[in-house]
């Protein structure tokens, strides 16, 4: 074997992925066809739960100060991100190419070997292993590693070629993206509805402006190559009236509403993950972060099949909670479509839209939508109201004070948190050291009700809660479900 896991593609999915199976000791390559970054930047932040997943990998700090906000949007309609108690709809102004610098960075620092200018042109799944054929600047090659895993966006190589199945809706128009300087673009950041589509605008800084063309009865087009500016600029001329053609693009780009999953993010020894399993219209900058929140979901599962300790079943579970995640995705994004981008027909139902939005509950709902902390993985049994749920990001106090909950999470490891100093418990978790590590602490005084009468609780390296007392019974069960045999036993 060339590595036990080959990841296709340096995005943020493929490199988060790479950082995630390191911190396990995988051995991963990672291939990327272009032989630097494009220096673009599609999202310009990250959602409040994508904070808390580069939070427990110790990873805010590589990006410096973050501004946080709670102002989002529904389709275009204003939503406070506030009204859900512990939601922000995230970070702002961290262009994309900056979090990629920074997953790239962490990902070689904790040992992936990434390989620019290597591109995937076939593999074959034997049932043993995965080889891969790829074209190098040295001429073509061969690897083969346990797994592979296709992290290589919207026109997946590896989905293709593994023959995924990709069922779902073609794009019905295209659409413009671009950097623009040189121009006075007067800002238009929650879009505006033109009677031939949608326009919006955003400066950026240093004389830069973000512009979006969404021109109605523009018919998709399949390009090799990105679109002239004098493109974009033709469209926004004709739904703003502007001439913005003296400007300069950093870059730009054309994107569709074309709408597909893949019906499983397995095909025996090859996984799919983020674009490469799930493309949709961007809305609400929800794709990159979903991407990333599958690679972790995936991460520690496939590194526990790797070092031999995962449990029956266990790399199922990848699909079984992250493919629900994607169609439901695929759902809001589809309607923030109808929207943002309908014609006067649509006006009645922004108008109920607009409506119901002033109900608490519907932004609720809405917020826990499209910012992902609505999400609950069924971990089985039990009926403490934590338990499925994202363990609460809260500073601890007794023999772990002064750190959070994030910080126990750091290594990627498994955690049972002992929050009742009880020995019984701590003995029972003793087989397991080598995988979960045991911590007797208490919540600080900032717990929520619900939250500070839990006795403890385990936690996946995910960060999400498996077990949880009072309401769950039998831990060794839970611990062998989600980290198999004891040592000694496997």
């Amino acid at each position: 074997m060339d590595s036990a896991v080959i990841v296709v593609g340096a995005g943020p999915a493929g490199l988060m992925l790479a950082g995630e199976l390191c911190l396990a000791d995988v051995p991963v390559i990672v291939l990327e066809r272009l032989d630097e970054p494009t220096g673009e930047s599609r999202g310009l932040g990250f959602t409040g739960r994508t904070m808390e997943v580069f939070d427990q990998r110790g990873l805010l700090s590589r990006l410096g100060p973050i501004e946080t906000s709670n102002v989002g949007h529904f389709g275009g309609l204003s939503m406070d991100f506030g009204v859900l108690e512990g939601a922000a709809f995230g970070g702002k102004g961290v262009p994309q190419g900056r979090t990629e610098a920074m997953l790239e960075e962490w990902a070689t620092d904790v040992g992936a070997d990434i390989r620019r200018g290597w591109n995937v042109l076939a593999l074959t799944d034997d049932g043993t292993g995965v080889e891969v054929e790829v074209s190098t600047p040295d001429g073509p090659a061969r690897l083969r590693a346990d797994y592979v895993v296709g992290c290589d966006g919207g026109r997946s190589t590896v989905r293709k070629v593994a023959g995924f199945d990709f069922p779902g809706t073609a794009a019905t128009m295209e659409m413009f993206i671009a950097d623009v300087t040189d121009c006075d673009i007067e800002p238009r950041w929650a879009g505006e509805l033109r009677p031939n589509g949608m326009v919006m605008a955003g400066p950026l800084g240093d004389g830069v402006t973000r512009i979006v063309v969404c021109e109605r009865g523009r018919a998709p087009q399949r390009r090799a190559a990105a679109p002239d500016f004098a493109e974009v600029a033709d469209g926004w001329r004709r739904l703003t009236g502007q001439d913005i053609s003296h400007g300069t693009a950093l870059w730009a780009s054309a994107f569709g509403d074309a709408t597909r999953q893949v019906t499983t993010y397995r095909r025996g020894r090859v996984l799919l993950a983020g674009d490469a399993a799930h493309i949709h219209l961007p809305a609400g900058g929800q794709g990159m972060n979903t991407s990333i929140q599958d690679v972790v979901n995936l991460g520690w599962k496939l590194a526990a099949v790797v070092n031999g300790w995962a449990p029956e079943g266990l790399l199922d579970t990848y699909d079984a909670e992250r493919r629900p995640v994607g169609k439901r995705l695929l759902m809001n994004t589809q309607a923030q479509g109808l929207l943002f981008l309908g014609g006067d027909e649509v006006q009645p139902l922004r108008d109920v839209m607009t409506e119901l939005m002033a109900y608490d509950d519907v932004r609720r709902h809405l917020v826990g939508m499209v910012s992902g902390l609505e999400i609950h993985y069924d971990m089985g049994s039990g009926d403490h109201p934590l338990l499925g749920y994202r363990v609460p990001h809260l500073k601890l106090t007794g023999a772990a004070a002064g750190t959070n909950v994030a910080e126990l999470l750091h290594s990627g490891r498994g955690l049972v948190l002992d929050l009742g100093d009880d020995a019984a418990l701590r003995r029972t978790t003793a087989p397991w050291a080598d995988r979960v590590d045991t911590v007797t602490a208490s919540f600080d005084g900032d717990a929520d009700a619900v939250t500070a009468k839990a006795e403890a609780l385990l936690v996946r390296p995910d960060g999400y809660v498996a077990w949880a007392a009072p309401g769950c019974t039998d831990l060794e069960s839970a611990l062998e479900k989600w980290f198999g045999a004891p040592k000694g036993e496997d």
